[in-house]
């Protein structure tokens, strides 16, 4: 075995054990990569030629990704982008940007590198808060609506960040205004000419190959690597990440994006492994004395500083503290992007490799205590709830005015998804909902339902429902602490009085069923109990053909065009 084979061997099985152990720790494997980084830099694992080896793999991880980020963006993706995520991603790429290269100048950075560090602490990671909120089932919620759409602003603007910096001469460790305008033109005139090839030319190419799938993947990554060969050659003078992303741009129109996106997903996470590993071996034990301060102060600054710009921004915008907080603590964390744009500065000269390990340590700190926020927000909120009042106009434009009849024998609590089809089935004179998204209640206000916009946890909301005269209440709420919260409740008014509503609420997991029927539950909804136990009756009673599922279609379509 040759020496390259042993040390790359011995990286990849590093990645994989701290991989597996981040999993069981419940932290996104970038922190896992990045400590195996760390370790293989301590004790100089990879001599010189490998590591040579190493930096090219990372830089095809980078294209490969930024690749496939230019397959999935669409560029009418920010036309369903809600005003609220519109003014808040803007406004918190904005206000942290500045404070950020403020904080940097002020800790002694040169200007250059202050604005690198400044745009890699303002960006959010897509990945992880995306995993992370489909983990918490809460990528439908309002909060979690919002969050997508200044996710997807953050994912435009950090692209032009990095065309814009790309664009300055390598070598340099200041500003020069006078490669600007040549930047902005050759990024300009790149970008348009990438947007009439993705109407015009590629999918046509691409529609001629879809019968060769081994001939669209070497295809697709042909492109990738010419495209970014091209654009950081002495001609264009810009980065190969810049080349990765235009030529994914320019195949996202192409009928076989998702062959191609699914085709290389593999292939580039194997890279970008290299890529988090080559990076954290930059942060070497020998100058973590040199960056520890710096490193703490920033992170605390992306920790609460970014969630505090949020929870101003959207507080400003009228929502509520609820709203307001679990919005603002997925922004408390720095994100791929930002370990890019770092790595792409040191490869142009316009950072330093110690600035390149800030930024890591950075990454390391924050993500890995975000995670731990993100998915214990419920917890944090009730116990700041009372603090968060400060980031909550008086009268939220979020707030709705109260139905003239607030009571009725039937509460349903969330009236999304499983509650809209429950709604079908009840009397709306009997009927009392419980929504924490306005434009559902908006909505079935014009249906003239009775709907009381808030949150059902809260003592007021309870009240003005009358929750005690119910006959039974229903939750459709994903969330398990609500729901425990709501059953803790209940409990407290059986003592206290004779009364007791029957209580339905909804778990998504056998766990969660178990824990709500130790709780007190007189019925656990789990959808997926009932979908499969509906088809298996129909099944068993042979009654499925091809007439039943396309009345089944039909019926389906229909719902879905009302809601």
């Amino acid at each position: 075995m040759t020496p390259l084979f042993s040390e790359f061997t011995i990286v990849i099985v590093l990645a994989a054990v701290l991989g597996i152990v981040a999993r069981m720790l419940r932290q996104p494997t970038i922190v896992a990569y990045l400590a195996a980084g760390v370790i293989v830099g301590s004790f100089n694992i990879l001599q010189s030629g490998s590591l040579e080896i190493f930096d090219v793999m990372a830089t095809l991880g980078i294209t490969l990704l930024l690749f496939i980020v230019g397959l999935q963006i669409k560029l009418d993706n920010l036309k369903i982008v809600g005003k609220a995520a519109l003014i808040a991603g803007t406004g918190q790429i904005a206000f942290t940007a500045i404070i950020g290269f403020a904080m940097v100048r002020w800790l002694g950075f040169a200007t250059l590198p202050s604005v690198y560090i400044a745009f890699a602490l303002t960006f959010s990671s897509t990945i992880i808060v995306i995993k992370l909120l489909t983990q918490k089932r809460d990528l439908q919620s309002l909060y979690g609506r919002i969050v997508i759409g200044f996710l997807i602003v953050q994912d435009v603007v950090a692209i032009f960040v990095i065309m814009f910096l790309g664009g300055f001469e390598p070598g340099t460790d200041s500003l020069q205004l006078q490669s600007l305008f040549p930047t902005i033109t050759k990024s300009l005139i790149l970008f348009g000419g990438t947007i009439w090839l993705s109407h015009k030319v590629f999918p046509w190419i691409f529609a001629k190959l879809a019968r060769t799938p081994e001939l669209v993947f070497i295809t697709s990554i042909a492109w990738a690597f010419g495209v970014s060969l091209f654009v950081s050659s002495e001609f264009i003078g810009l980065s190969v990440e810049i080349g990765g992303f235009l030529a994914g741009i320019s195949l996202a129109k192409s009928i076989e994006q998702y062959q191609i996106e699914s085709q290389l997903r593999p292939l580039r996470d194997f890279f970008i492994v290299i890529f988090f590993v080559v990076l954290g071996s930059s942060l070497v034990l020998s100058n973590i004395g040199d960056i520890i301060t710096p490193a703490i102060i920033l992170s605390l600054f992306v920790l609460v500083g970014n969630p505090l710009i949020v929870l101003i921004l959207m507080g400003f915008l009228g929502f509520r503290k609820k709203t307001n907080f679990y919005a603002s603590i997925t922004v408390a964390q720095i994100s791929e992007f930002g370990l890019i744009l770092m790595a792409m500065g040191l490869a142009q000269g316009h950072v330093s490799k110690s600035e390149v390990s800030l930024v890591t340590l950075i990454g390391v700190i924050t993500i890995t205590v975000s995670t731990y926020m993100i998915l214990n927000s419920h917890k944090i909120f009730m116990k700041i709830k009372n603090i968060l009042n400060i980031f909550e106009k008086k009268n939220p434009q979020e707030e709705i005015p109260l139905p003239p009849n607030t009571k009725g024998p039937i509460i349903l609590a969330g009236a999304n998804r499983l509650g809209a089809h429950l709604l079908r089935s009840i009397e709306k004179q009997k009927l009392v909902v419980v929504e924490y998204d306005p434009e559902i209640v908006k909505k079935l206000r014009k249906k003239k339902y009775k709907v009381l916009y808030g949150d059902i946890t809260e003592i007021d909301i309870q009240e003005q429902v009358h929750l005690e005269q119910a006959h039974i209440f229903i939750s459709t709420i994903p969330d398990i602490d609500d729901n425990l919260m709501l059953l803790d409740r209940f409990r407290a008014m059986k003592m206290s009085q004779k009364h007791m509503p029957v209580v339905i609420v909804t778990a998504y997991t056998n766990f969660e069923a178990r824990q709500l029927y130790s709780a007190g539950a007189d019925y656990v909804i789990m959808p997926h109990f009932l979908g499969g136990m509906h088809l298996a009756s129909l099944l068993k009673e042979g009654v499925v053909d091809q007439i039943m599922m396309n009345n089944w279609k039909k019926h389906d379509r229909k719902l879905l065009r009302e809601n």
